[in-house]
């Protein structure tokens, strides 16, 4: 039973998350704009996913417990093209891309960067959902922010939280499961209160 539910939320945590962005940069193709979209927040999210793949693969971790990060990168890269496209800057996402490649070569080369960046990662991906919900609050307009992409994160937060238990029972990994599964709920909630408000303006 332990190693059916395990599997189960391996991959079922791969099968959402390579479409977890889809939702989101639909929404912003079909606007033809990235209003609702907090830069900062994509950028700060980009980095925590990097750092965190990063960190699964200096400690060799299984790799069923960290597949889906390529792909979410991947996604994260596709729709920050898409916001710098519809701000009618395509150019200006080069130096975030080369601080992202060259990051990746810098974090193992010492454990202590490492670990120190994976602690730094948590508060980093905390500071993107807050970014996106000031982002929200201020704006009171969710625009192309899609509640299904942030709703299926929350899903991969719980079963990542099920699956570190059962595998590497890492603190660290555990802690920022369980603040991102909050946040993303609170995200979620967000962007559906003020989707509602603005369809009762109309």
């Amino acid at each position: 039973m332990r190693e059916q539910l395990l599997l189960f939320c391996n991959w079922s945590t791969l099968g959402v998350c390579a479409a977890l962005k889809l939702p989101q940069i639909s929404a912003v193709l079909a606007a033809r704009n990235a209003r609702g979209i907090s830069l900062p927040s994509l950028l700060l999210e980009l980095a925590g996913f990097l750092v965190f793949l990063r960190y699964q693969c200096y400690y060799e971790y299984p790799l069923l417990t960290y597949l889906e990060y390529p792909i979410l990168i991947a996604q994260d890269v596709l729709l920050l093209l898409c916001v710098f496209h519809f701000n009618g800057n395509v150019k200006g996402a080069a130096p975030y891309l080369a601080a992202f490649v060259a990051s990746w070569f810098v974090l193992p080369l010492q454990k202590w960067i490492i670990d120190l960046a994976m602690n730094l990662s948590t508060f980093i991906s905390t500071a993107s959902k807050f970014a996106q919900l000031q982002y929200l609050w201020k704006t009171r307009d969710s625009g192309a922010v899609s509640a299904l992409t942030w709703s299926l994160a929350s899903y991969t937060c719980a079963t990542r939280i099920i699956t570190t238990l059962m595998t590497t029972s890492d603190l660290t990994i555990l802690v920022r499961f369980v603040l991102m599964l909050a946040l993303n709920l609170w995200v979620t909630a967000t962007v559906l209160r003020y989707r509602k408000t603005v369809v009762k303006a109309e």
